[in-house]
C-alpha cells in the first residue's frame, strides 16, 4: 500500500492522523475541495497552497472526456500536468454517469449511458473507471460503486449493496499501480442499518488502504444522515482513513469528525462563493446583501487570510456575481475557513480541548442556544458534552438551522456533482 495512517491523538471517537501519501504528508480531519478538470476555479495551485490546501479532487469522467485520460498519462498524470506538487484524489465517474446524465442505465457489467459528445451509448465499467485513474495517476482512487441516492427505498437498496461489493472485486483485480495509487472502497446500503453492516463488513474482508462512507449528502434528513456516519465509523477499522464523500457544510464537518471521521469532500465552498456567499463563524454572509454596500469591514475580522486582511465587504459587494474576481475573493476565503476549521480540529484533538473546541463552535453559529437536535444527539453519541450551549430543543428552532444553507443546496442539488 502506498500509504501510511498514524493516529496522532484521540478525543473518544475523534481522532487526529498523519496521513503519508505518495505525494504529501497530510494532517487529519481534512477537507478536499473539488477541481473537477484539474482547476479549482479561479484559484492557482499556488493560491492552494497558501490557503493551506492538502488533497484536491479530480473527476474522472470529466477529466477522461477532457482533457482524455491518455493525454494526461502521457504529460506524466495529472499531478504534472496541472502544476500541482500535493496529493491528489479522483473518484470513481459512477455518480457523476447517474447524476449528470438523465439515459444512464445500470447493470452488472457496469454504467451505460449516452455520450455527452457524440451522443453514442458508451459504457463504463469496473475495469475502464480504474484503468482511467490508473492513468490520472492520483494518490487515491475511488471504486466503481452503485449509487443510488438515500431518497430512494425498496429493494433497488439491496441491489445496489451487493453490486458495490461484487464490483469492488473487479476494481482490486484491474488496478495496476496499488504500490502508487490507493484503491478505497465505498460503503453503502442506504439507511439501512443491515445492510449497511453486511457492505462494510465484506469491504473490511477485503483489506483495502482505506474506506469511504457513500451514499449520503443527497437529500437525506439530518437525523438519519448522522446515524450512518456513526454506524460506519465505529464498524471500519481503527487503523484505515475514513471518507465521508459529498460533505462540505462546516456543521457537518465538525459533526463527522467527533463521530471519527476523517476525510471530505464537496463543492459547496467554491460554488457558494460564486453566488456571493461567504463562510463565517456565524454561519453564512450574504455579500449581495445591499446592506453590505456600505460595510468597510472585511468579511470576517477574525480571519487571517489574504482577503479579509485587504479586502472589505463593500468592495467585494460590487464584485459578487458582476466580475470574476468576487467569486475569486470569496472562493479563497472559503477554501482558507474550512482548511482553518481543520486544522482546529487537528489540534483540539491533539491538544485534548475537543469539548471546548466543539462548544465555541456551536455557540458562534448558535448564540441563542438553539442547537439542531440531531446535533445534540451525534454529540452524545460522540461523547462530547454540549449542554453548555444548548437551550431547550424546538423542531422550529431545528426546521430554522437545517435549512440555513437551502439555497445554495439547492444551487448545488448534491455535494459531489
Amino acid at each position: 500500500m502506498a500509504l501510511r495512517f498514524e493516529i496522532l491523538g484521540r478525543f473518544n471517537r475523534a481522532r487526529a492522523a498523519r496521513l503519508t501519501l505518495p505525494h504529501y504528508v497530510c494532517q487529519t480531519p481534512l477537507f478536499m475541495p473539488v477541481g473537477t478538470q484539474g482547476t479549482i476555479k479561479g484559484l492557482t495551485t499556488n493560491q492552494l497552497e497558501e490557503i493551506g490546501c492538502q488533497i484536491i479532487l479530480g473527476n474522472t469522467y470529466h477529466l477522461a472526456l477532457r482533457p482524455t485520460s491518455e493525454l494526461l498519462d502521457e504529460a506524466g498524470g495529472l499531478h504534472k500536468f496541472m502544476n500541482w506538487p500535493r496529493a491528489l484524489l479522483t473518484d470513481s465517474g459512477g455518480f457523476q454517469m447517474v447524476s449528470l446524465l438523465h439515459l444512464a442505465d445500470i447493470t452488472e457489467k457496469g454504467v451505460t449511458f449516452q455520450s455527452p459528445v457524440d451522443g453514442k451509448p458508451m459504457l463504463l465499467t469496473p475495469e475502464e473507471s480504474i484503468q482511467i485513474q490508473n492513468r490520472i495517476g492520483a494518490d487515491i482512487i475511488m471504486a466503481l460503486d452503485d449509487v443510488v441516492r438515500t431518497t430512494i427505498t425498496g429493494p433497488r437498496i439491496e441491489e445496489a449493496m451487493y453490486r458495490t461489493l461484487r464490483w469492488i472485486d473487479r476494481c482490486i483485480a484491474a488496478h495496476k499501480r496499488p504500490h502508487e495509487q490507493n484503491l478505497f472502497g465505498i460503503v453503502q446500503g442506504g439507511l439501512d442499518p443491515v445492510l449497511r453492516d453486511i457492505c462494510v463488513g465484506g469491504l473490511v474482508d477485503r483489506n483495502l488502504p482505506g474506506y469511504a462512507i457513500g451514499g449520503l449528502a443527497g437529500g437525506e434528513d439530518k437525523d438519519s444522515f448522522w446515524r450512518v456516519v456513526a454506524q460506519c465509523t465505529a464498524a471500519l477499522p481503527e487503523d484505515k482513513p475514513r471518507y465521508v464523500m459529498g460533505v462540505g457544510y462546516p456543521l457537518d464537518i465538525v459533526v463527522c469528525s467527533a463521530l471519527g471521521a476523517d476525510m471530505y469532500d464537496c463543492v459547496y465552498p467554491t460554488r457558494t462563493a460564486r453566488f456571493g456567499t461567504a463562510l463565517v463563524p456565524e454561519g453564512v454572509l450574504k455579500l449581495k446583501h445591499r446592506a453590505m454596500a456600505d460595510d468597510t469591514r472585511p468579511i470576517d475580522p477574525s480571519c487571517s487570510c489574504m482577503v479579509c486582511k485587504n479586502y472589505t465587504r463593500a468592495y467585494i459587494h460590487c464584485l459578487v456575481t458582476k466580475d470574476a474576481m468576487g467569486s475569486q475573493l470569496l472562493s479563497y476565503h472559503n477554501l482558507y475557513y474550512i482548511m482553518q476549521l481543520s486544522r482546529d480540529l487537528h489540534s483540539s484533538i491533539i491538544e485534548g480541548r475537543l469539548p471546548k473546541f466543539v462548544c465555541d463552535f456551536l455557540h458562534n453559529m448558535f448564540p441563542e442556544g438553539d442547537v439542531p437536535e440531531w446535533v445534540c444527539n451525534a454529540m452524545e453519541v460522540a461523547g462530547i458534552n454540549i449542554s453548555s450551549c444548548c437551550a431547550p430543543f424546538s423542531s422550529y428552532q431545528e426546521h430554522n438551522s437545517e435549512n440555513c444553507f437551502r439555497e445554495e443546496e439547492m444551487e448545488m442539488n448534491s455535494g459531489r456533482l
